[in-house]
């Protein structure tokens, strides 16, 4: 072939503003096939991570043991119920004294002051150490009864109460109390408005000292501030499991309106938006009447105008709904999203023709292409599997190790407090002469191994790894999703010149030859992310320490890592679609398209995220429409037509994984139509700049979209 015959296939665009000229092969005709590999550096790092990240957790899996999370703990640091050892029969843990519990000190280490022992039941009546010394000699089954309660078994109670309490083998006293998540607590009861426990409402403590229940319930109550979020846990637990097939029906009919709305898309796209926005701005709307009336209901109710702050931090969700405050807010917040949209769809009017054009090409691609509806759910398949292995890590991480016991007093007053001891010669150390009434309990798992003096850096590389795999998923998917619908594009006689499989083809190229570029990308984002973590974690424990300056340097802080997030995801997302086009590296392919925008910047500012609000108006018709039908159903209030479950402890707990999973559900089907968009929007550009729509260089794009698109950018550059 001559050099004039090699020029007549090649032209250039002059670009001086964005560096050399772009060179322009009028040979192309949709993604390259030919491709090598890209990146290799990056993607021998990457192989090499997961590969550590592996033997991490063969690593964890040998030194953890995620039963600590799962089974109480007595103060020597062994399990309640744990098969195969002493404490095989003994499953609830005992409070030597519950009302130590009462200190300060519990909220500090999370550990009641007292010792705690395994047990098979929990006592069923009062006794006091010195009244089985008294019944002792006449009556043996009483003593029989106590003893189960000591950390040894004696034949008579002969050491002094003194000798007892020094020694710490048994409880000056026991009283009426039940298991409630594996832990004795007081049986509390109410008579005539009284608290009593073990219908007593004072009992002897076993030291001469009365106590009326309400001092044992105050120290019940520091013990079960640690315990909250299990009960809750619980709790939430059984909502799920009476609730589990009308969350999966609301999830089916979030999944068939998707798909309705994406098939429809394709014919009736305009008159479909307008659905979308009378659906949404009717969705608000009730949901604002919804708010007012709640409002109006609690007026003059007790306690109802309180605000949040007066309340505190409370583990019960449910009193926060009792707060006029509350609903006030909510209907603030919505009335202003309400106003925002009506003025988005103001401003907004010219540019949404363009969406909606776009909208409908994009239909016609999806429509050719199918199986691309299909690939979320693979995406939710490598997701699940992420975020469980980091989980199981992460737990079994925190539960390696040896048990470490750790001083605790009463009163949280001795210099020795929190430090670290041995309770099996803690009794003859110094500390237990200079801190009165001190205990050596057990306090976490660790050890001072190589291993476990890494276990926090274990931890960060566990997060970051995850979030490095987390990011590659996701931008896997964006160029597997991107080179299918560049093979729609680039095909000029649709459908016939689209290659076969063109989803599953470029899925191939993509970890073929680009897991390298994937995981580059995917490496920037992890890294700011976790920048931000760190930041959120110094903000958290450094609170109190800080100034007005460090706040506002700590807040801007935040606020530059969160627009640098979002311009890397943009610009990622943009590279990606050029590697699936060209095959090249992720710096050369976020180059070009980012000059490629710049080129056309005009077009850009037409296009703006104005599809992105299109499509998430469809997000939140489907999550608003299937939420209406979740809260009137979980609330009773469609007892006519269906009777939904009746015992529900938290109805929003349903309600919230409802919403919250439509929306995941719709996001995942709009999605694909957002990268379907983007993609024909990089390759409408292409198009242009390589094209002229002459009989040798025909557009490859659709007449309509070229004249709507032409007319927008006319309009634009008008003064």
């Amino acid at each position: 072939m001559s050099d004039e015959e090699e020029t007549s296939d090649t032209t250039y665009l002059e670009d001086d503003t964005y560096g050399d000229p772009k060179t322009f092969d009028l040979n192309f005709k949709g993604p390259v096939a030919k491709r090598s590999c890209t990146d290799v550096l990056c993607c021998i790092i990457f192989i090499l991570c997961i590969i550590g990240y592996i033997l991490l957790g063969l690593l964890a899996w040998v030194h953890g043991d995620p039963r600590r999370v799962a089974y109480p703990t007595d103060s020597k640091g062994h399990f309640c119920g744990q098969k195969g050892t002493p404490n095989e029969n003994k499953t609830i843990l005992f409070y030597f004294n519950l009302l130590s519990c009462t200190s300060p000190s519990v909220v500090i280490n999370l550990q009641c002051p007292t010792t705690q022992i395994c047990v098979s039941k929990c006592p069923e009546k009062f006794l006091t150490y010195m009244e089985i010394q008294f019944t002792y000699r006449t009556n043996k089954n009483y003593w029989t009864y106590y003893s189960q309660f000591c950390k040894s078994t004696f034949v008579k109670p002969a050491k002094t109460l003194t000798q007892v309490l020094l020694d710490d083998d048994c409880p000056i006293a026991i009283f009426p109390s039940k298991p409630f998540l594996q832990r004795c607590f007081p049986d509390f009861s109410t008579k005539n408005g009284t608290l009593t426990v073990g219908n007593k409402t004072t009992f002897e403590d076993g030291s001469g000292k009365t106590r009326n229940a309400i001092e044992l319930r105050a120290a019940a109550n520091r013990v079960n501030k640690i315990l909250d979020a299990r009960t809750i846990g619980m709790k939430i637990f059984e909502d799920y499991a009476t609730t589990w097939y009308w969350i999966l029906l609301g999830l089916i009919i979030a999944m068939f309106l998707s798909w309705m709305f994406v098939i429809l898309l394709r014919y009736i796209a305009g008159l479909l938006f307008w659905v979308f926005m009378v659906g949404v701005i009717g969705i608000i709307g009730y949901g604002i009447g919804h708010c007012y009336q709640e409002y109006c209901n609690l007026q003059g109710q007790p306690n109802s105008h309180l605000t949040v702050y007066d309340i505190g931090i409370q583990t019960d969700i449910s009193m926060y709904f009792q707060l006029k405050q509350t609903w006030f807010t909510f209907m603030v917040i919505l009335c202003l999203l309400e106003v925002f949209i009506i003025l988005m769809l103001i401003f907004l009017r010219e540019r949404i023709r363009i969406s909606i054009a776009l909208l409908k090409e994009g239909s016609k691609a999806i429509g050719y292409i199918p199986t691309t509806l299909v690939y979320p759910l693979l995406t939710f398949i490598f997701l699940s599997i992420c975020i469980s292995y980091w989980a199981v890590i992460a737990v079994y991480l925190a539960t390696s190790g040896v048990p470490v016991y750790k001083v605790i007093t009463p009163e949280g007053q001795c210099k020795h407090e929190n430090t670290t001891c041995d309770p099996e010669i803690f009794n003859t150390t110094e500390i237990a002469k200079a801190c009165p009434g001190a205990q050596c309990n057990f306090a976490f798992y660790g050890g001072k191994s190589l291993y476990h003096q890494y276990i926090p850096t274990f931890q960060i590389f566990n997060l970051f790894v995850f979030l490095w795999l987390i990011n590659f998923v996701i931008a896997l998917g964006q160029c597997a999703l991107a080179g299918a619908f560049a093979s729609y594009y680039w095909a000029l006689k649709k459908p016939d010149d689209i290659p076969p499989y063109p989803l599953f083809t470029a899925f191939g190229r993509a970890i073929r030859y680009h897991t390298g570029s994937l995981a580059f990308g995917s490496l920037i984002l992890a890294s700011i992310q976790i920048f931000r973590i760190v930041l959120e974690y110094l903000d958290r424990h450094l609170k109190e320490a800080q100034n007005n300056i460090s706040k506002f340097l700590q807040c801007c802080l935040k606020c530059c890592f969160w627009c640098l997030e979002t311009v890397v995801k943009f610009l990622n997302r943009n590279a990606y679609i050029m590697i699936a086009i060209y095959g090249k590296n992720f710096c050369k392919s976020a180059r070009e398209a980012f000059n490629l925008l710049m080129r056309n910047v005009l077009k850009v500012a037409v296009m703006d995220n104005v599809t992105d609000f299109v499509l998430i108006l469809g997000k939140i018709l489907v999550t608003g429409c299937i939420g209406v039908l979740a809260f009137l159903l979980f609330t009773q209030r469609l007892p006519t037509i269906i009777e939904g479950p009746t015992s529900l402890n938290y109805y929003w707990v349903p309600l919230l994984t409802v919403i919250i999973g439509s929306y995941l559900v719709a996001h995942g089907f709009f999605s694909v139509y957002a990268m379907c968009v983007d993609t024909i929007f990089i390759c409408f550009l292409e198009d242009m700049e390589r094209n002229d729509g002459s009989t040798e260089r025909p557009y490859y794009m659709s007449q309509s979209l070229l004249k709507i698109l032409n007319e927008s950018s006319m309009q634009t550059k008008k003064p």
